[in-house]
């Protein structure tokens, strides 16, 4: 399958208009990692982003006391990486492949001169991917709570 074909049937980019993809496709490659492979740590630069095809990567934070512990999976179809959209393009999290996996890579510098050179590009992929960071705030929140509950209140 050609990194066109990938974009295609990806459902990140489902509904984006076909002359779009080859655009993109000049800043796209396809990637595969083994079961303990470390994408990224979160402060690292963020010079790309995934669209996942297969397996599962998890996503994790650093602690203190508690080394880095995990937030969310994601799977066949799913977003790796928003972290390269906004300045400081730095890590929010780190991520770790936990099946075999295969995704399409971007760089990151060469998607953000796209988007900013087509307005209409930009707001769309800008878009999509803040619907990404909601999701991924969401699940850190959950796991926060998980780690830590809910504070008691002493009975008087």
């Amino acid at each position: 399958m050609t990194p066109l074909e990938m974009l295609r049937v990806h459902p990140f980019l489902a509904g984006l208009p076909d002359g779009w993809l080859p655009r993109l496709t000049g800043y796209a490659r396809p990637v595969a990692w083994h079961p303990g492979h470390r994408l990224f740590r979160a402060g690292q630069p963020a010079e790309r982003f995934w669209l996942v095809r297969g397996g599962q990567v998890a996503l994790d934070f650093p602690v203190p006391g508690r080394g880095d512990v995990g937030i969310e999976t994601i799977g066949a179809g799913g977003v790796l990486g928003w972290s390269w959209l906004f300045p400081p393009y730095r890590w929010q999290f780190g991520a770790v492949a936990t099946l075999r996996s295969t995704a399409v890579e971007f760089d990151a510098e060469g998607v953000r001169r796209l988007m900013e050179s087509d307005d209409t590009l930009g707001r769309q992929l800008t878009a999509r991917f803040m619907s990404v960071v909601v999701d991924r705030l969401q699940a850190s929140r959950v796991r926060l709570l998980d780690l830590y509950g809910y504070p008691t209140s002493a009975a008087s």
